[in-house]
């Protein structure tokens, strides 16, 4: 039986320092997740990046509040991201498919159950999803915390086996990564408490952070799915992560096993 793996990439991952798409490191996860599907895992793309694809696209000369930034931005850029998807993925002719969603789709009811049915008929075929959240409605409460809550919703109502969140650092350390005695935590067991080593700061591009991924990562593993923390800014990471995972910097969450 396929592994199940949910990959989600931060906008920190896809963007470089001048806020443009990082094409090239877009390019190599590409050919990563290609990797997995080969050697039979099912994979399941959220991504993040729309908002910084659509930003370089087009010049404002009038002020934007918030929401209508996140509105233009986000329908531009879009448009773009997936398409540079479909184009990378065709290389290894793997079908991809748009999947939009926001919180309320989470609830109990049709609609969730239309969303998985939907995303269940493309795996079965063959098809990758690539999710995002709908940026151009969700712009109030309704909103995501970011995309990695929605990639842990994603994990649990698709019944991954594993949820891989792909930041700029390599995982949890015990202090600031930048400082030298910090020590990376490679094991978390289930209900180990690890606040006090968060950082609470936002990520450059995106809206979340390590907070919102420890968040994330504590509430899927008791939900028994294996959470990864690791940088995908390491050159093949996801590959390194399934071939040599003792010698790849990460922090992985043990899943609860009741």
């Amino acid at each position: 039986m396929k592994q199940r793996i949910v990959v989600k990439i931060g906008s920190n991952v896809l963007t470089r320092p001048d806020g443009k798409l990082d094409v090239t490191r877009m390019s190599a996860l590409v050919d990563q997740i290609a990797w997995l599907r080969k050697n039979d895992y099912e994979v399941i793309l959220v991504s993040s990046g729309a908002v910084a694809c659509g930003r370089r696209e087009l010049k404002v000369d009038h002020s934007l509040d918030s929401v209508e930034q996140r509105q233009l931005y986000s329908a531009l850029g879009q448009v773009k991201l997936v398409g540079l998807y479909y184009d990378l993925f065709r290389e290894f002719h793997i079908h991809v498919g748009q999947v939009l969603t926001m919180k309320e789709n989470f609830q109990p009811g049709e609609q969730y159950e239309n969303q998985r049915a939907c995303m269940t008929v493309m795996l079965e075929n063959g098809v990758l999803p690539i999710v995002n959240e709908n940026d151009t409605v969700s712009v109030t409460e309704l909103m995501f915390t970011d995309n990695d809550e929605l990639s842990g919703l994603i994990a649990r109502m698709m019944h991954a086996d594993t949820l891989i969140l792909l930041s700029n650092i390599d995982g949890i350390y015990t202090g600031h990564p930048d400082d030298p005695a910090s020590q990376l935590i490679r094991t978390v067991e289930n209900g180990t408490d690890l606040s006090q080593y968060i950082q609470t700061e936002k990520s450059a591009f995106g809206r979340g952070g390590m907070h919102s991924k420890y968040t994330t990562a504590s509430q899927i593993s008791q939900a028994g799915i294996r959470v990864i923390i690791a940088n995908g800014e390491r050159d093949n990471i996801l590959v390194d992560l399934i071939e040599k995972s003792q010698e790849t910097p990460h922090t992985e969450f043990k899943p609860y096993l009741s």
